[in-house]
């Protein structure tokens, strides 16, 4: 049996707080953050943005803030391609029809349809399961984007990196090009 002071992770009278070592590897920047929360997350952070640019469109037509639309349409338009972001990466993941996932966008243009939309997915058990790390015997896991899929998931941190930066630069693109509308 080996003594406190030969064994570094217990706690001694000179080092109370001494912890032993993680050993358990981080597989996970968010472990509870299952497809089903990530997709519920964002479906009504969408509904909420909606809220936001709408609330900000009757302040402009009644106050004149023409500002309020610069603000809330920003905040719609980021959580919108975020949104986007997530249907497709959600439905990569789940094996969903290449057109379920176009509608799933397609209902983030419509106000606050995300939120039948989700619960129409869950009812129909297309948000079940865990994040597909691993390539599995499916005849889909072998063609480019489930593997980038399962690379990407391997490596969650540095997916949600690529996804922030890659939604920032098409949200850039997309002011530059001009508000929906187009320009008053």
């Amino acid at each position: 049996m080996s003594s406190p002071e030969s064994n570094p992770t217990t706690a001694t009278p000179s080092d109370p707080l001494r912890l032993p070592p993680v050993t358990t590897p981080v597989t996970s920047v968010a472990p509870g953050l299952t497809p089903k929360r990530l997709f519920r997350l964002l479906a009504v952070a969408e509904a909420i943005t909606w809220t936001i640019l709408i609330t900000a469109l009757i302040m402009r037509a009644t106050l004149g803030l023409d500002w309020a639309v610069l603000v809330g349409g920003s905040i719609h338009g980021f959580v919108f391609l975020g949104y986007a972001f997530t249907a497709a990466l959600v439905g990569v993941n789940q094996r969903w029809p290449f057109g379920l996932i176009v509608l799933g966008v397609v209902f983030a243009i419509v106000p606050y349809a995300t939120i039948p939309f989700e619960v129409w997915l869950l009812r129909r058990g297309r948000l079940d399961g865990a994040w597909r790390r691993e390539p599995t015997d499916h005849p889909a896991d072998r063609n480019v984007i489930n593997r980038m899929l399962h690379w990407f998931l391997a490596r969650p941190l540095l997916l949600t990196v690529a996804a922030v930066i890659g939604i920032a630069a098409v949200f850039t693109i997309l002011l530059l090009i001009g508000p929906p509308g187009g320009r008053d």
